[in-house]
């Protein structure tokens, strides 16, 4: 592909749009001789005049014209084809995040956002392992790996858990010695990590409040932390829940926190974006209101 000389070519659009070389100069922050070198520069490339030159006025020529329409179109898609690299499509953004992230915690918020920023798309794209940074066919994520270059990366909330059971195993316990009346449930284990084994979540626990936990303890294993919050609210034990997702409407809906410490799990979730969007205001309000949302860490 032979291209004219693209300096030239970008100089003879300023003044044919702007019916100037004065003009053209100012915009282009160059002097007035340097434009109408570049423009003769062009004329030379293409064999044929653009302008008719009558004293300190002139006029496209026929060829000019043509030559103006059709460069101008293709000028005008380089320069959005590079706002688009640079700093994303404006209006619509596509977020990845943990399944559990989404069901509990951002998709009861997603009104709020929509009335604060009604002219961004807000879509999600749940993911069930850490997201692929080099899957482009996602914008940004909320992740607790993130990429350590050539990305935006913004602390959202370092991940907790604490016991958490029905209102009708609550009634049954609140007055008991705790955390000794924890053990006539079930404990609702889940395997967070591949390397874990199962019930280490509660170990853990207990490891932190300075007791262990008895050998007699029953256990029901779930593979998401979704499961043993849903068989918590129906009465099937007590389970250690995400300090993301006991919202005030779990607890209307009988999930309650049992009022004992909390297991720190090392766990930082981050908001992150490629480098390349890094001046996009879209993305750059989103990571706002995310970090306004994480008012329970």
């Amino acid at each position: 592909m032979k291209l004219p000389p693209l300096r030239a070519l970008q100089y003879f659009e300023a003044v044919a749009r702007l019916n100037s070389f004065s003009v053209a100069a100012k915009q282009l922050h160059v002097s007035q001789s340097a434009v109408s070198h570049q423009v003769k520069l062009l004329e030379q490339y293409l064999g044929a005049d653009l302008f008719i030159r009558q004293g300190r006025s002139f006029t496209l020529t026929p060829v000019g014209e043509r030559y103006y329409a059709e460069i101008s179109t293709a000028l005008d898609k380089v320069a959005h084809a590079s706002q688009l690299v640079r700093h994303g499509k404006s209006g619509s953004i596509k977020l990845a995040l943990y399944s559990s992230l989404a069901v509990k915690w951002l998709i009861p918020k997603l009104e709020d956002f929509r009335q604060q920023y009604p002219d961004i798309s807000l879509s999600l794209h749940m993911v069930t392992d850490d997201p692929d940074f080099h899957d482009h066919t996602t914008d940004c994520f909320i992740t607790i790996d993130p990429p350590q270059q050539d990305a935006v990366r913004q602390f959202l909330f370092t991940e907790k858990l604490f016991p958490a059971c029905s209102q009708k195993l609550w009634q049954q316990i609140k007055q008991q010695q705790l955390p000794e009346a924890l053990w006539q449930f079930p404990l609702l284990s889940v395997q967070y990590a591949k390397q874990q084994q199962l019930g280490d979540d509660w170990r853990l626990w207990c490891q932190r409040g300075g007791f262990t936990l008895p050998e007699q303890a029953k256990f029901s294993h779930f593979s998401h932390v979704l499961l043993a919050v849903e068989a918590a609210r129906y009465n099937l034990g007590i389970t250690l829940i995400d300090n993301f997702i006991l919202s005030a409407q779990d607890q209307g809906q009988g999930l309650v926190r049992i009022p004992m410490h909390e297991l720190i799990t090392g766990d930082d979730f981050y908001f992150v974006y490629r480098q390349s969007a890094a001046n996009q205001s879209d993305m750059i309000n989103l990571g706002r209101w995310l970090k306004q949302q994480c008012s329970f860490s």
